[in-house]
């Protein structure tokens, strides 16, 4: 049965249908949206899209075609009754599976939004903020260098790719990854974001910090988390 979401992030207020299997809009959702420069008749790749919202939003901002990919198995139906709720079903058109691999190998884009799974593997399978309980490796990096290598033939001459990072990953590797492939990296937004009490004294986070593959900030009686 699916689940209504309101989305009130840039261009909402909207309304989203949510399967039990698709990852709801974040507070990094919310972050990529607001860092996204769509002109008018740019192609676009969305990577990691969940209920299509980032899609719908570079659609209503003039891109010509959207090519939306999730490896949720209902990410087909889901993406498409909301971009038909939200008039730009002609505008996008959604795939299932593994990053890039269902688009057309013909296709390139303008501008590829990469919001892929981008926490350890552990953490993912008890935080609860995934559908799937699978996070991006080992590490949380392993899956956004992964994207970022095979979006490079993806994207045309003076594209742009949007990808967000944290401190809930092996962050360095990342922009290690896209400063070598890319040649350069520049930092559009930063947010820092609470991080649940629960969560940072669970047996997995703790694992976590003590390898220095995540940081997470002391606020007072509180913790927070940095992503860009």
């Amino acid at each position: 049965m699916a689940n209504l979401f309101n989305w009130k992030g840039r261009l909402g207020p909207m309304s989203l249908e949510l399967s039990p299997n698709t990852f709801a809009p974040s507070t990094i959702s919310l972050i990529v949206a607001e860092s996204m420069r769509i002109a008018p008749g740019d192609v676009v790749i969305d990577v990691g899209c969940g209920s299509g919202i980032q899609g719908i939003i570079a659609a209503k901002l003039g891109a010509s075609h959207v090519h939306s990919v999730d490896f949720s198995p209902d990410v087909v139906a889901v993406g498409a009754g909301n971009a038909a709720s939200n008039d730009v079903a002609d505008q996008m058109t959604f795939y299932q599976g593994d990053v890039f691999a269902p688009i057309p190998e013909d296709v390139e884009a303008d501008v590829i939004v990469g919001d892929v799974s981008g926490i350890p593997d552990e953490f993912a399978a008890t935080s609860g903020w995934f559908p799937s309980k699978i996070g991006g490796g080992p590490h949380g990096s392993e899956l956004p260098i992964r994207m970022l290598q095979e979006a490079k033939p993806r994207l045309k001459p003076n594209g742009l790719l949007l990808l967000p990072t944290g401190t809930l990953q092996d962050e360095a590797a990342i922009l290690e990854v896209a400063r070598d492939v890319y040649g350069g990296v520049k930092q559009v937004a930063e947010r820092v974001i609470p991080f649940p009490t629960d969560l940072a004294k669970s047996p997995a986070v703790k694992a976590l910090l003590d390898q220095g593959v995540i940081k997470i900030i002391p606020r007072r009686s509180r913790f927070v988390w940095e992503a860009r």
